[in-house]
Protein backbone atom coordinates (compact mmCIF):
# COMPACT_ATOMS: atom_id res chain seq x y z
CA UNK A 1 0.00 0.00 0.00
CA UNK A 2 1.13 3.34 -0.41
CA UNK A 3 0.33 7.29 0.17
CA UNK A 4 -0.85 8.01 -3.52
CA UNK A 5 -2.35 11.50 -4.14
CA UNK A 6 -5.60 11.27 -5.38
CA UNK A 7 -6.45 14.71 -6.59
CA UNK A 8 -5.80 18.39 -5.88
CA UNK A 9 -8.97 19.61 -6.73
CA UNK A 10 -10.00 16.94 -3.76
CA UNK A 11 -9.93 17.24 0.07
CA UNK A 12 -9.59 14.97 3.40
CA UNK A 13 -11.46 16.70 6.07
CA UNK A 14 -10.54 16.05 9.49
CA UNK A 15 -12.73 16.05 12.43
CA UNK A 16 -11.98 16.99 15.61
CA UNK A 17 -8.48 18.93 13.97
CA UNK A 18 -7.55 20.25 17.42
CA UNK A 19 -7.57 17.07 19.08
CA UNK A 20 -5.15 14.40 20.51
CA UNK A 21 -5.63 11.93 17.24
CA UNK A 22 -7.05 15.20 14.51
CA UNK A 23 -3.78 17.06 15.02
CA UNK A 24 -1.43 14.62 14.88
CA UNK A 25 -4.32 13.20 11.51
CA UNK A 26 -3.57 17.17 10.02
CA UNK A 27 -0.13 17.63 10.17
CA UNK A 28 0.89 13.88 8.78
CA UNK A 29 -1.87 14.34 5.56
CA UNK A 30 -0.30 18.16 4.98
CA UNK A 31 3.35 16.86 5.20
CA UNK A 32 2.49 14.62 2.67
CA UNK A 33 1.29 16.93 0.42
CA UNK A 34 -2.84 16.42 0.61
CA UNK A 35 -5.56 19.31 0.72
CA UNK A 36 -6.92 19.00 4.28
CA UNK A 37 -10.02 20.67 5.86
CA UNK A 38 -9.32 21.00 9.77
CA UNK A 39 -12.49 21.03 11.50
CA UNK A 40 -12.97 22.17 14.78
CA UNK A 41 -15.35 24.95 16.57
CA UNK A 42 -13.15 27.23 17.39
CA UNK A 43 -10.13 27.16 13.96
CA UNK A 44 -7.03 28.92 13.41
CA UNK A 45 -5.00 30.01 10.93
CA UNK A 46 -2.49 27.99 9.18
CA UNK A 47 0.72 28.80 11.01
CA UNK A 48 2.57 28.65 7.74
CA UNK A 49 1.82 28.26 3.71
CA UNK A 50 0.34 25.36 3.03
CA UNK A 51 -0.66 24.12 5.43
CA UNK A 52 -4.08 22.53 6.31
CA UNK A 53 -7.52 24.90 5.54
CA UNK A 54 -9.03 25.66 9.00
CA UNK A 55 -13.13 25.51 8.62
CA UNK A 56 -15.35 25.71 11.48
CA UNK A 57 -17.29 22.71 12.07
CA UNK A 58 -19.66 21.87 15.33
CA UNK A 59 -21.33 18.31 15.36
CA UNK A 60 -24.29 20.44 16.90
CA UNK A 61 -24.56 23.08 14.66
CA UNK A 62 -26.21 21.52 11.25
CA UNK A 63 -25.16 25.30 9.61
CA UNK A 64 -21.78 24.44 9.99
CA UNK A 65 -21.95 21.26 8.25
CA UNK A 66 -22.10 21.86 4.39
CA UNK A 67 -19.19 24.36 4.10
CA UNK A 68 -16.80 21.56 5.67
CA UNK A 69 -17.91 19.05 3.36
CA UNK A 70 -17.07 21.04 0.58
CA UNK A 71 -14.57 19.60 -2.09
CA UNK A 72 -14.05 16.71 0.48
CA UNK A 73 -13.95 12.66 -0.61
CA UNK A 74 -12.43 11.12 2.32
CA UNK A 75 -13.28 11.97 6.46
CA UNK A 76 -11.74 11.56 9.28
CA UNK A 77 -14.55 11.37 12.19
CA UNK A 78 -14.27 12.08 15.76
CA UNK A 79 -17.08 11.42 17.37
CA UNK A 80 -18.29 14.54 20.20
CA UNK A 81 -16.60 14.20 23.18
CA UNK A 82 -19.12 13.22 26.23
CA UNK A 83 -22.22 12.39 23.46
CA UNK A 84 -23.56 9.10 25.67
CA UNK A 85 -25.60 8.76 21.91
CA UNK A 86 -23.29 9.65 18.96
CA UNK A 87 -24.87 8.03 16.28
CA UNK A 88 -28.17 10.74 16.93
CA UNK A 89 -25.60 13.65 15.72
CA UNK A 90 -23.31 11.68 13.27
CA UNK A 91 -25.39 9.46 11.37
CA UNK A 92 -27.33 12.77 9.74
CA UNK A 93 -23.94 14.36 9.02
CA UNK A 94 -22.48 11.07 7.59
CA UNK A 95 -25.61 10.53 5.00
CA UNK A 96 -25.14 14.31 4.39
CA UNK A 97 -21.06 13.65 3.41
CA UNK A 98 -21.86 10.37 1.43
CA UNK A 99 -24.50 12.59 -0.84
CA UNK A 100 -21.93 15.69 -1.08
CA UNK A 101 -19.32 12.67 -2.59
CA UNK A 102 -17.25 12.05 0.27
CA UNK A 103 -16.20 8.41 -1.29
CA UNK A 104 -14.32 6.87 1.95
CA UNK A 105 -14.50 7.63 6.10
CA UNK A 106 -12.30 6.52 8.67
CA UNK A 107 -14.14 6.43 12.16
CA UNK A 108 -12.09 6.62 15.78
CA UNK A 109 -13.69 4.28 17.76
CA UNK A 110 -12.26 2.32 20.63
CA UNK A 111 -11.05 -1.21 21.07
CA UNK A 112 -13.56 -1.28 23.89
CA UNK A 113 -16.21 -0.92 22.13
CA UNK A 114 -17.14 -3.48 18.71
CA UNK A 115 -19.67 -2.56 16.07
CA UNK A 116 -23.10 -2.22 17.40
CA UNK A 117 -21.70 -1.53 21.06
CA UNK A 118 -23.28 1.27 22.76
CA UNK A 119 -22.31 4.87 22.01
CA UNK A 120 -19.94 4.59 18.70
CA UNK A 121 -20.65 0.98 18.28
CA UNK A 122 -23.87 2.03 17.02
CA UNK A 123 -22.04 4.23 14.46
CA UNK A 124 -19.66 1.85 13.36
CA UNK A 125 -22.73 -0.36 12.86
CA UNK A 126 -23.89 1.66 10.03
CA UNK A 127 -20.20 2.92 8.20
CA UNK A 128 -20.02 0.19 5.66
CA UNK A 129 -23.85 0.64 4.67
CA UNK A 130 -23.09 4.09 3.99
CA UNK A 131 -19.52 4.01 2.39
CA UNK A 132 -18.22 1.87 -0.36
CA UNK A 133 -14.17 2.99 1.66
CA UNK A 134 -14.48 2.33 5.17
CA UNK A 135 -12.80 1.97 8.43
CA UNK A 136 -12.94 1.71 12.04
CA UNK A 137 -10.01 2.60 14.44
CA UNK A 138 -10.39 0.74 17.40
CA UNK A 139 -7.43 1.54 19.20
CA UNK A 140 -6.48 0.67 23.16
CA UNK A 141 -5.80 3.23 25.71
CA UNK A 142 -3.61 6.22 24.56
CA UNK A 143 -0.47 6.25 26.11
CA UNK A 144 -1.08 9.97 26.27
CA UNK A 145 -3.63 9.35 28.93
CA UNK A 146 -0.40 10.13 31.29
CA UNK A 147 0.31 13.17 30.18
CA UNK A 148 -2.74 14.71 29.42
CA UNK A 149 -5.30 13.54 31.28
CA UNK A 150 -5.90 15.63 34.24
CA UNK A 151 -6.59 12.69 36.95
CA UNK A 152 -3.48 10.32 35.79
CA UNK A 153 -1.23 13.93 35.80
CA UNK A 154 -2.31 15.24 39.15
CA UNK A 155 -2.27 12.34 41.02
CA UNK A 156 1.09 11.17 39.91
CA UNK A 157 2.08 14.87 40.41
CA UNK A 158 1.16 15.39 43.79
CA UNK A 159 0.79 11.72 45.49
CA UNK A 160 3.18 9.68 43.66
CA UNK A 161 0.30 7.64 42.35
CA UNK A 162 -2.17 6.07 39.50
CA UNK A 163 -5.50 4.99 40.59
CA UNK A 164 -7.28 3.08 38.76
CA UNK A 165 -9.86 -0.33 39.66
CA UNK A 166 -8.05 -2.49 36.70
CA UNK A 167 -6.15 -5.01 39.48
CA UNK A 168 -3.38 -6.92 37.51
CA UNK A 169 -5.22 -6.97 34.33
CA UNK A 170 -3.38 -5.33 31.48
CA UNK A 171 -3.39 -2.94 28.65
CA UNK A 172 -2.08 -2.59 25.09
CA UNK A 173 -1.23 1.28 25.61
CA UNK A 174 -0.65 3.21 22.33
CA UNK A 175 1.03 6.59 21.26
CA UNK A 176 -1.46 8.37 19.79
CA UNK A 177 1.12 9.17 17.20
CA UNK A 178 0.88 5.39 16.00
CA UNK A 179 -2.99 6.13 16.10
CA UNK A 180 -2.88 8.61 13.45
CA UNK A 181 -0.33 7.18 10.99
CA UNK A 182 -2.72 4.58 10.94
CA UNK A 183 -5.41 6.59 10.10
CA UNK A 184 -3.71 8.53 7.41
CA UNK A 185 -2.80 4.72 5.72
CA UNK A 186 -6.61 4.02 5.88
CA UNK A 187 -7.56 7.27 4.55
CA UNK A 188 -5.26 7.80 1.61
CA UNK A 189 -3.85 3.69 1.22
CA UNK A 190 -5.41 2.43 -2.30
CA UNK A 191 -6.73 -0.01 -1.82
CA UNK A 192 -8.12 0.99 1.63
CA UNK A 193 -7.33 -0.88 4.67
CA UNK A 194 -11.12 -1.25 4.90
CA UNK A 195 -12.71 -2.83 7.93
CA UNK A 196 -12.33 -2.43 12.04
CA UNK A 197 -8.66 -2.07 13.18
CA UNK A 198 -7.57 -3.17 16.27
CA UNK A 199 -4.75 -0.86 17.37
CA UNK A 200 -2.21 -1.07 20.28
CA UNK A 201 1.35 -0.75 21.34
CA UNK A 202 3.85 -3.48 21.51
CA UNK A 203 3.38 -4.89 25.02
CA UNK A 204 0.43 -5.39 27.30
CA UNK A 205 1.00 -3.84 30.97
CA UNK A 206 -0.73 -3.32 34.17
CA UNK A 207 -0.88 0.17 35.80
CA UNK A 208 2.01 -1.47 38.25
CA UNK A 209 4.18 -2.12 35.12
CA UNK A 210 3.32 1.36 33.90
CA UNK A 211 4.24 2.67 37.37
CA UNK A 212 7.58 0.92 37.41
CA UNK A 213 8.71 2.61 34.04
CA UNK A 214 8.02 6.13 35.03
CA UNK A 215 9.64 5.63 38.26
CA UNK A 216 12.83 4.83 36.24
CA UNK A 217 12.39 7.00 33.45
CA UNK A 218 11.43 10.49 36.00
CA UNK A 219 13.50 9.23 39.07
CA UNK A 220 10.33 10.31 41.15
CA UNK A 221 9.03 7.48 42.97
CA UNK A 222 5.46 6.18 41.30
CA UNK A 223 2.98 3.73 42.53
CA UNK A 224 -0.21 2.11 41.26
CA UNK A 225 -3.07 2.27 44.26
CA UNK A 226 -5.57 -0.45 42.94
CA UNK A 227 -8.77 0.56 44.18
CA UNK A 228 -12.60 -0.98 44.03
CA UNK A 229 -15.53 -0.45 41.81
CA UNK A 230 -17.35 2.24 43.99
CA UNK A 231 -14.14 3.92 45.10
CA UNK A 232 -12.78 4.61 41.68
CA UNK A 233 -16.57 6.19 40.97
CA UNK A 234 -16.74 7.88 43.58
CA UNK A 235 -13.28 9.63 43.20
CA UNK A 236 -14.05 10.01 39.53
CA UNK A 237 -17.37 11.88 40.12
CA UNK A 238 -15.42 14.69 42.18
CA UNK A 239 -14.88 16.21 38.47
CA UNK A 240 -17.29 14.27 36.77
CA UNK A 241 -20.66 13.48 35.54
CA UNK A 242 -21.53 10.53 37.67
CA UNK A 243 -23.16 8.24 35.37
CA UNK A 244 -19.63 9.01 33.38
CA UNK A 245 -17.73 8.79 36.64
CA UNK A 246 -19.32 4.89 36.46
CA UNK A 247 -18.20 4.09 33.16
CA UNK A 248 -14.84 4.75 33.25
CA UNK A 249 -14.91 2.82 36.38
CA UNK A 250 -16.57 -0.05 34.67
CA UNK A 251 -14.08 0.02 32.03
CA UNK A 252 -11.34 -0.60 34.56
CA UNK A 253 -13.33 -3.47 35.98
CA UNK A 254 -13.06 -4.73 32.00
CA UNK A 255 -9.26 -4.82 32.00
CA UNK A 256 -8.91 -6.30 35.52
CA UNK A 257 -11.22 -9.23 33.82
CA UNK A 258 -8.98 -9.16 30.82
CA UNK A 259 -11.21 -7.25 28.14
CA UNK A 260 -7.60 -5.64 27.11
CA UNK A 261 -4.84 -8.04 27.68
CA UNK A 262 -4.11 -8.40 24.14
CA UNK A 263 -1.65 -7.08 21.10
CA UNK A 264 -2.18 -6.53 17.73
CA UNK A 265 0.79 -6.21 14.43
CA UNK A 266 -1.98 -3.53 13.00
CA UNK A 267 0.35 -1.22 13.22
CA UNK A 268 3.25 -2.71 11.27
CA UNK A 269 0.97 -4.44 9.07
CA UNK A 270 -0.43 -1.15 7.84
CA UNK A 271 2.67 1.59 8.18
CA UNK A 272 5.27 -0.80 7.76
CA UNK A 273 6.86 0.32 11.18
CA UNK A 274 6.31 -1.46 14.38
CA UNK A 275 4.72 0.84 17.14
CA UNK A 276 6.31 3.04 19.94
CA UNK A 277 7.06 0.97 23.68
CA UNK A 278 5.65 2.93 26.67
CA UNK A 279 9.32 3.19 27.69
CA UNK A 280 10.05 5.05 24.86
CA UNK A 281 6.60 7.58 24.90
CA UNK A 282 7.60 7.97 28.66
CA UNK A 283 11.77 8.93 28.05
CA UNK A 284 10.48 11.45 25.26
CA UNK A 285 7.65 12.96 26.99
CA UNK A 286 8.02 12.30 30.65
CA UNK A 287 11.72 13.35 31.35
Amino acid sequence: MSHSPYGADRTVLVTGATGTTGSRVVSRLTALGHRVSAASRRPARPARPGGAEPVRFDWYDTATHADALRDADRVYLVPPVGEPDPARVMLPFLRQARAAGVRRAVLLSSSAVPAGGPAVGQVHRELAGLFGEWAVLRPSWFMQNFTGQPRHVTSIREQGLIFSATGRGRVGFVDADDIAAVAVHSLTDDPAPSGELVITGPEALGYDDVAAVITEVTGRPVAHRSLGFEQLRDRLAADLPEEFAALLAGLDLSIAEGAEDRTTDTVERVTGRPPRAFRAFAEQAMR
